[in-house]
């Protein structure tokens, strides 16, 4: 993916991480939904049965990955603070030190040594801080990664993820329920694999069939118990 022009080096890498979590958060929507539904079709269940079973895994499921998130993220972002509160320390007790250390980054990086000063002068002159911290530490002090933002997002890619076998079980005659089931998930994992692959810089079609053959693993395994225990209970 190409960076956009006035985007830093960790300004680039945040919008890939978010896009990678929203294309698994939506995948796991997909493939958590509708092994759900299947395992309840392969044990007869009714309509309201398949749409109780649909939502109460689509609420649960969003809810566990907007907590799992929050918490994720919230741990980087303290340990973001953490590291630049330690930088921030180190510039007001030894400068020259940690203007050497600038001038040292940027001299193994290929400058001249007397240009690698004057840049490295420059920008402590501009903002110490956020010199030291995006070339050190890969951090920008300005865009922070948010919990909040990384809540809502997770969940709102699960819950659109979910959307696919849940209205594809629901919506068709109960004798097109798991095949268009099937293919309504085959066509959505096709889609979040070759995402992934093309945002990982990865050729897409073992992560398509990768991503395809786990799904529809995942609903074997389900509707086959289901059946089993329509069978042992019937």
């Amino acid at each position: 993916m190409a960076e956009q022009p006035g985007e830093t080096r960790a300004e680039l890498s945040a919008r890939l991480n978010w896009l990678r979590a929203a294309v698994l958060g939506a995948n796991d929507g997909v493939v958590s939904t509708a092994g759900i539904v299947t395992g309840v079709a392969g044990a007869a269940g009714s309509r309201t049965a398949l749409l109780a079973a649909g939502v109460a895994g689509l609420l649960a499921g969003a809810m566990s990955m907007a907590a799992g998130e929050y918490v994720s993220v919230s741990t980087q972002r303290d340990t973001e603070r953490a590291a630049l509160a330690k930088e921030q320390r180190e510039l007001a007790e030894d400068p020259e030190g940690e203007l050497d250390e600038l001038t040292d980054y940027y001299r193994d990086s290929g400058l001249t040594d007397g240009l690698a000063r004057e840049v490295a002068a420059a920008l402590t002159e501009r903002d110490a801080l956020a010199a030291h911290a995006q070339t050190e530490l890969g951090i920008d002090p300005e865009a922070l990664t948010n919990p909040w933002e990384a809540a809502l997002a997770s969940a709102a890619a699960f819950t659109l993820g979910a959307l696919v076998p849940l209205l594809a079980v629901m919506l068709p005659p109960e004798s097109w329920r798991l095949g268009v089931t099937a293919a309504a998930v085959v066509l959505a994992l096709t889609f979040s694999g070759w995402t992934s692959a093309r945002l990982g810089g990865a050729a897409p079609g073992r992560a398509v069939a990768r991503n395809v053959a786990g799904g529809l693993l995942a609903m074997a395994v389900t509707y086959s118990g289901g059946v089993l225990l329509d069978r042992i209970t019937g």
